[in-house]
């Protein structure tokens, strides 16, 4: 089963947030429909902007710690290198 560390975006370069699950569409369904309370309800935060596989939860969650720690700057260059238009990559789920 794989595991997924995600970002998600209101706007470009807008509000970012950071996560991981093993279900991404159902955690980004989630996230659009504000059924999690929070952050990224308050801020409508709902954009799929960039994700990783990984094979285990361990690698996932350690790869979601290590890069909350990263300055912003550093988030935007990979969403930009991953996905240079911000497109919602929701869409290749469904």
């Amino acid at each position: 089963m794989p595991f997924f560390v995600y970002m998600l975006a209101n706007q470009r370069n807008g509000t970012l947030y950071l996560g991981y699950t093993d279900d991404v569409f159902r955690r980004v369904t989630a996230h659009k429909a504000h059924s999690l309370r929070g952050f990224t309800a308050k801020y409508n935060v709902e954009r799929l902007v960039w994700y990783e596989t990984h094979e285990s939860r361990e690698s996932a969650w350690t790869r979601e710690h290590q890069m909350k720690k990263w300055r912003r700057a550093w988030k935007l260059e990979l969403i930009e290198r991953f996905n240079p238009t911000w497109r919602d990559l929701f869409e290749d789920f469904n």
